[in-house]
């Protein structure tokens, strides 16, 4: 094991998946452990600072780790009438917990996450994201998530799944259970009417098929499901989000609030925009074709 981490080589880490390599160049290792449920690294780079990988996955890193969380968290919060009552699974990082404290509407903010180290982590290493975690709205519970969701019941208005990635490879990871169908029936129970989930959902460049699978899984429950989709550098191919909602009548492609230059200034904003809403359910054609066979 070189430099501390077996996907660490001559300087380089390495994520391979899809018989394809995405490699960083390592200034330094500055954490690495097995927790109870995964394997956490974090290193330093001078092309992408500080970047947390989990798994052997590139979860985030402070160079782009803005438009993720801005984009998971700001459609779903902008679509909804009153956002009062928010959950987050996962997210351990705290990115999306920071981008949904600057909601005012928002009352309180539930966050499930299952390994108490990532938080742990995160603070130390990524104080820019995990800055949040004294907010008086915040309510942390360290637990697993689908058995969280599982006893709620007409709770959230906002669920937003800020996930690691399927393991196609290991059945048992913790991930896995929040892309089936047992899951889903019981976020849409944990919903009050008009709400809305939110779940990162892949590339479309590599992953349609699963893409359309999940659609069709989600159609079966809910009137409104669309997808959107975001540019992240350390994503390669980029990221998606799968958008429900048990309002027939919901348009996640416009946003009911449209902040102004000023309001965005005031939240800080890098990525999130009302136009950049817009755009990211404009898929290109072969998404298109795949994902809404019978649209124009």
């Amino acid at each position: 094991m070189e430099n501390g981490h077996e996907l660490i080589a001559n300087g380089w880490f390495t994520e391979t998946w899809d018989e394809q390599n995405w490699s960083i160049k390592v200034d330094e290792v500055l954490y690495h452990e097995k927790s109870k449920y995964q394997d956490i690294l974090v290193f330093k780079s001078k092309t992408y600072g500080n970047v947390l990988v989990l798994n052997g996955a590139i979860q985030c890193t402070e160079r782009d780790e803005y438009s993720y969380q801005e984009m998971i968290t700001h459609i779903p919060l902008n679509c909804h009438q009153n956002p009062k009552h928010v959950l987050i699974v996962g997210g351990g990082d705290g990115g999306v917990l920071r981008e949904v404290v600057k909601h005012e509407e928002v009352e309180t903010v539930t966050q499930v996450e299952i390994d108490e180290k990532v938080v742990e982590v995160c603070k130390k290493h990524f104080p820019t994201m995990a800055c949040q975690y004294s907010h008086p709205k915040l309510r942390l519970h360290f637990q697993d998530g689908v058995e969280f969701v599982k006893n709620s019941k007409s709770m959230f208005d906002v669920i937003i799944n800020d996930c690691t990635d399927r393991d196609y490879d290991d059945d048992s990871s913790c991930s896995n259970p929040l892309f089936q169908l047992p899951y889903w029936k019981n976020l849409k129970q944990a919903l009050r009417p008009g709400g809305i989930i939110i779940q990162q959902e892949e590339s479309m460049f590599f992953h349609l098929d699963l893409i359309k699978k999940t659609s069709e899984m989600c159609l079966s429950l809910f009137p409104v499901v669309n997808y959107a989709y975001a540019y992240i550098p350390s994503f390669c191919g980029g990221n998606g989000f799968r958008l429900c909602s048990g309002d027939p009548d919901m348009n996640f492609k416009e946003p009911i609030r449209k902040w102004s230059l000023e309001e965005r200034k005031k939240h800080n904003l890098r990525y999130y925009n009302q136009n950049i809403h817009t755009a990211a359910f404009h898929l290109p054609e072969f998404a298109e074709r795949a994902l809404y066979p019978d649209h124009d």
